[in-house]
Formats: C-alpha cells, sequence, structure tokens
C-alpha cells in the first residue's frame, strides 16, 4: 500500500500531480540515454535504445490500459486503432507541433536568461544529438539497413517530425545525389508572418542534416545549397543536397 504522505487528495491535486510524474519520467529516461550515448557512444546508445523503447511502451501502454480499462491490440490501445485516419493523421500532427513548441521553448528559456548566443550554442549540440537518435529510430520502424542508401535517406526523411507539419520535396539530380527543399517551415514562416528577419538556422542545419544522413549510411555526404543568413529564392528556405559516395568505407 501506498504511504499516506497527508496531503489534501483533490482530484485536481491528483491530476497535477500525475503530470508531474509524467514529466520527470520524460526526463529521467532522456538522461538515461543521455548517459549511455556518453559512456558508451552512438552507435551503442541507438542500438540499445532501439531496443529499450519498445519495452518502456510496452510497460506504460498495459499497466495504464489495465487502470483505465483501455482493451489493447497488437501492443497498441484499440481506441486509437479504431479512429478514422484522417483524425490519427491529425493526431500525429499535433504530436509533431507539441515537439516544436517544446525545442521553441526550451530554446526561449535559454535565450531569455542568458542570450541569444548561448540558445543557438545549446540548440545547435541539442540537435547534433537529437537528429542521428531520430535517424536510428526512423530506421527501426521502416526496418532500414545499416547502409540505407539515398533511397532509404529518402524514405527517413519522409518520416521526421519536421515532415509531419512542414511542407517539403526531394529532386534526384543524378544516379548518386538528390536536393532535399524545405518549402515551408513552422518557425521561418511565423517569423515572415511578424515581420522578422529569417531565423540564422544553417549553423544548426550544418549539424543536423549531415548527423541524420551519415546516421543512416555513412557514405552520404551533405552540402548545404542555401540556409538562412544564405539568400534563398522565394520558394525555399533551405536546400541540402545528399551525395553518395560509393567508393567510401
Amino acid at each position: 500500500m501506498s504511504k499516506d504522505t497527508g496531503e489534501k487528495k483533490s482530484p485536481e491535486a491528483m491530476a497535477a500531480m500525475i503530470l508531474d510524474l509524467f514529466h520527470r519520467s520524460m526526463v529521467h529516461y532522456g538522461l538515461w540515454f543521455a548517459e549511455v550515448r556518453h559512456q558508451l557512444g552512438s552507435e551503442k546508445s541507438h542500438a540499445i535504445i532501439t531496443k529499450v523503447s519498445g519495452n518502456v511502451l510496452d510497460v506504460y501502454m498495459n499497466r495504464f490500459a489495465k487502470i483505465l480499462g483501455v482493451p489493447m491490440k497488437d501492443g497498441l490501445p484499440a481506441p486509437l486503432l479504431d479512429l478514422p485516419v484522417e483524425t490519427l493523421e491529425t493526431l500525429r500532427e499535433a504530436v509533431s507541433l507539441n515537439w516544436l513548441a517544446l525545442d521553441g521553448l526550451w530554446f526561449q528559456g535559454v535565450e531569455f536568461a542568458h542570450g541569444m548566443n548561448d540558445a543557438k550554442r545549446c540548440n545547435d549540440s541539442c540537435w547534433a544529438h537529437f537528429s542521428p537518435f531520430e535517424a536510428a529510430m526512423i530506421r527501426k520502424s521502416l526496418g532500414l539497413g545499416k547502409r540505407a542508401g539515398l533511397e532509404g535517406l529518402k524514405k527517413a526523411l519522409n518520416h521526421r517530425l519536421y515532415a509531419f507539419i512542414n511542407e517539403q520535396s526531394i529532386e534526384d539530380t543524378g544516379p548518386d545525389r538528390f536536393v532535399f527543399r524545405m518549402h515551408k517551415c513552422r518557425v521561418q514562416d511565423a517569423r515572415k508572418r511578424k515581420g522578422l528577419e529569417d531565423y540564422p538556422c544553417k549553423s544548426a542545419g550544418m549539424v543536423e542534416y549531415p548527423f541524420f544522413a551519415s546516421e543512416l549510411d555513412s557514405r552520404i555526404r551533405t552540402h548545404c545549397i542555401g540556409c538562412p543568413p544564405d539568400a534563398h529564392p522565394e520558394e525555399w528556405w533551405c536546400a541540402w543536397e545528399f551525395i553518395l559516395e560509393e567508393n567510401e568505407g
């Protein structure tokens, strides 16, 4: 039995506590991954988290489903499976938008307390870790091999969190290369509506895109065609060329 702490057990207080416990669990999960990556390196940590993540979801979903009386089917909450595809797509977009909001809140938290330089420094370092992690999780979900090639990279780019809330395109420019363009970007579009200058995201992009591509295939090289503060045409915000070097490794 749980210990009686003597606190007032109103529905509001209990609900707030449950959400706080969720938050603590999220941070603990992230800290475990960060420490395993620090101690064992990216490749080993990605291999471990792809296994751990499935087990974590099973533990969470099955326990909550039992308490709330939610039926499970093939390891997924049955009510989710009963939703129309259109609703699931809206929910997927909402999850991605929440991720973007979380990213922005962290950036502003550092910026308002310590200035833009420290915020950008933290942001770029965060992308150095998140980008290959996201690639590793997408590799798992799509069943891509260690050398996914350009076709694997194309598929992965269309399954990123960004892909569900921005507008992007892929153009083959040769047998060993293609160009990826970001036509609509939530962050930049919002700044444009407010009459602000482009956010200079190239320093983050120079970490984000090469790390994402190389995680999927170490032979792929990334070239920045243009990204703010670079000048760019109206039809896209940033553009990146991915080249497969067959003789590499």
